[in-house]
């Protein structure tokens, strides 16, 4: 049975996922005027903001101040924050289906895509995301004991987030203190031997995922410089005029001129490598990687990658995938396994009323944090045309008080944003004492342990 929503009974909506899709979905919701909603957002970690906390670079501190915007919506009465509960655990798909009149999954991807060669295995070689996940002190990665005794590392890919790897290793202590870096990553990193990092493409030059400003950090490294082969990122005039991408453009105009620099002996170096492809990781006798082959490529007609047979061993300990995030099935809930996605259409879940999605779970890993709002807004106008066309089952059990004390009988021990806002205060205090801008706890049973008193 449909319904008509009122301020006494308005529309329940569960958003899981607390990532920006999410946010900017609770937003859209209580933006809008025609129908009273109220927006309950779950994360099964007791901070919200996922990659924005999780993902994104610690020294690019100005990405994310974007949760002041964040704040503003979990500080509406009208949206609530309930951390530290996991959706098919704490909360299955039919207590959702219960309690809300619609569901909107925006879990992003947290999976990743692997090179498919022989060695991927071996210690040493690991996921970007993995790495990522430890220097930002994601509760997931953060017991790991992280060895990094390399003097050499291959980051295979040429997006943003090859170089926030790159960046990370080849920074100075002094230079990773001003960011939020975790603080065991900090005390690793210090210590760290990396003299060379290679950073590979498989493509040529313009064809690299990266943007300027994130390229042109390598020039400004206290310690390190880029080191880029001339041959390798020379480009058909012909191919050149039919450059439109000002990025591409801009990104050439650095790339040449990290090529033509005179070195300065720094004691660290980037060597930005194009049109080579991994082929196999190398092992020693006790199963740690100590090489990388690569094989030279040239780009046929149609811009795509062939291997010349002609290849090289680089020198490194520790080979990180970075080619591509991938979204992870959700209990109870359709999946497209080939494309890492929720099946939709216009954000509405196919074969289910009154269920949607945002984000990367929805259209694949793509764009930037900017990108997800107009998507979340698009996935809501869809809801809530369907909400006003009476289309939504109106579910049973829709108050706060019933959600409530679901979860208090199975003993979920729900973080509330205050909550969050008190472990937000205790970290940047701690921070400042040290001279940073923040000091990140990064074990859930500690962050539990921190709240609004």
């Amino acid at each position: 049975m449909s319904h008509s929503f009122t301020p006494e009974r308005p529309l329940r909506v569960a958003v899981i996922g607390s990532g920006p899709s999410g946010v900017y979905a609770a937003e859209a919701l209580i933006k809008q005027s025609q129908i009273p909603t109220e927006v309950d957002v779950f994360d099964r970690l007791p901070t919200p903001y996922g990659l924005v906390r999780y993902g994104v670079a610690p020294d690019h501190l100005t990405i994310k101040s974007v949760t002041k915007g964040f704040e503003k919506t979990f500080s509406d009465p009208r949206v609530r924050f309930l951390g530290n509960v996991e959706f098919g655990t704490d909360l299955t798909h039919d207590d959702l289906k219960a309690h809300y009149d619609a569901i909107m999954y925006t879990v992003g991807a947290s999976g990743d895509r692997r090179l498919g060669i022989p060695g991927e295995d071996l210690s040493g070689s690991m996921s970007a995301t993995e790495f990522v996940a430890w220097y930002n002190g994601h509760p997931d990665a953060a017991a790991r004991e992280m060895v990094l005794s390399a003097t050499g590392v291959a980051v295979v890919g040429v997006g943003n987030v090859a170089l926030d790897v790159s960046r990370i290793l080849l920074k100075t202590v002094e230079e990773l203190r001003a960011s939020d870096i975790a603080p065991h990553a900090l005390d690793v990193l210090e210590h760290s031997p990396v003299t060379d990092v290679w950073i590979l493409g498989r493509r040529g030059a313009a064809q690299a995922k990266f943007t300027t400003k994130e390229l042109r950090e390598f020039g400004e490294l206290s310690d390190a410089e880029p080191v880029v082969r001339p041959e390798e990122v020379t480009v058909d005039e012909h191919a050149e005029a039919a450059i439109t991408d000002n990025v591409v453009k801009k990104n050439l105009e650095v790339i040449r001129d990290f090529a033509g620099r005179t070195p300065e002996a720094k004691p660290r170096r980037v060597h930005l490598r194009f049109l080579v492809s991994p082929v196999e990781i190398l092992g020693d006798e006790d199963g740690n990687v100590a090489g990388l082959k690569i094989e030279r490529n040239t780009l046929d007609d149609a811009g795509n990658a062939v291997g010349t047979g002609e290849t090289e061993v680089l020198p490194v300990q520790m080979v990180l995938r970075s080619v591509g995030y991938r979204g992870v099935a959700l209990p109870g809930v359709p999946f497209d396994e080939k494309r890492g996605v929720i099946p939709n259409e216009g954000g509405r879940v196919l074969g289910r009323s009154g269920e949607y999605t945002s984000g990367w779970i929805k259209r694949g890993p793509s764009g930037v944090i900017g990108t997800n709002r107009k998507d979340a807004t698009d996935t809501v106008a869809h809801l809530l045309a369907d909400a006003g066309a009476g289309m939504l089952p109106a579910a049973a059990q829709a108050t706060r008080a019933e959600i409530d004390a679901l979860l208090g009988e199975r003993g979920v021990d729900v973080y509330t944003f205050a909550d969050w806002q008190a472990l937000d205060t205790h970290e940047q205090t701690q921070g400042q004492a040290q001279g940073r801008p923040r000091a990140k706890v990064v074990h859930r049973h500690e962050m539990l342990g921190h709240r609004r008193k």
